[in-house]
């Protein structure tokens, strides 16, 4: 009987990289052959292209160990490895279409389901003693056409930085909620000025940022998840004029389309009538969305609640 001729033992760099690719041939999905082939024909030639050494490669090894094992069910510091190195903007970014909508953002880890219903003008942040700040603005197709009763689901840090559920009381849900557009699809909300954060650098990649000289620090921002019956629901976050870290963000999320001017005022009644405590300020972002099938947003009975 005659033999094949088996695979040679003794291979070159380029024959270790070309068996690796063949065994992924016969892959019956053929997304996921694509992807790891991809993925193979990458890594090698990042291997090749930086001479990685075997004390680096153990190193390497060492810090995606660290980084799962840092990871729990409230804290994921692969998605977070992934946010500071670029990825998750880059995929965002090509997963995004802004010229049918206002640009989108992921959704981040600090989103919370069944969020307060409250009416226009409330405040969603009852307890925080910061500047006041009016969020204003309206949500429309790219036409322009106002959409009533579209559902708008807000969430930020307070004055100190924080989230809720990095507070002493993760379990009550603060500086969050839920809105209803009026008929004319304008929004208004009170809240707390937010100010920029730091992300979590206690773990690997907290580590790895200041071996780099990086710092760890996000700009401003309040999120917004907005749904309405017809189109596509829209996941951003819109960021404050003036922030120092605008163009430092940690995590990549910032685009100019998404940056509002604040204005600051100092008068004792703030724009809905209500007395001021001190300063106050109003920013005002429009939101656009794109047709689809969409998700039909909460009742607002759910408000007294």
């Amino acid at each position: 009987m005659a033999m094949t001729a088996a695979t040679p033992r003794t291979k070159t760099e380029d024959d270790i990289t070309n068996e690796v690719l063949r065994r992924f041939d016969a892959t019956s999905d053929p997304r996921l052959r694509q992807i790891m082939q991809s993925l193979v024909t990458h890594l090698h030639a990042f291997v090749r292209d930086v001479a990685l050494t075997e004390a680096e490669w153990m190193a390497g090894i060492e810090f995606l160990t660290a980084t799962g094992h840092k990871s729990t069910g409230n804290r994921q510091e692969f998605i977070l490895l992934s946010d500071t190195l670029g990825v998750s903007a880059l995929v965002n970014i090509l997963a995004s279409h802004p010229t049918e909508s206002t640009t989108p953002s992921l959704l981040g880890p600090f989103f919370r389901e069944n969020a307060p219903m409250l009416k226009t003008g409330d405040t969603i942040a009852p307890r925080d003693k910061g500047e006041a700040i009016e969020m204003v603005g309206k949500v429309t197709d790219k036409a322009g056409k106002p959409i009533a009763g579209a559902l708008i689901d807000i969430w930020q840090t307070g004055s100190d930085g924080l989230y809720d559920i990095q507070g002493d009381k993760p379990e009550v849900m603060d500086l969050r909620g839920r809105f209803l557009t009026e008929k004319d699809g304008t929004y208004r909300i009170r809240t707390a000025l937010p100010i920029g954060y730091g992300i979590p650098m206690d773990g690997p990649v907290g580590k790895m940022l200041t071996a780099g000289s990086r710092e760890g620090r996000r700009p401003a921002h309040v999120h917004f998840l907005v749904k309405a019956q017809g189109y596509e629901p829209l996941i951003t976050h819109v960021f404050l004029e003036g922030d120092q870290c605008l163009t430092s963000d940690a995590v990549f999320g910032v685009k100019d389309e998404l940056v509002s001017r604040v204005e600051g005022h100092d008068e004792a009644v703030m724009a809905d009538g209500k007395r001021a405590s001190g300063p106050w300020h109003v920013m005002t972002y429009d939101f656009q969305m794109k047709p689809g099938t969409g998700v039909v947003p909460q009742p607002l009975l759910s408000a007294a609640e």
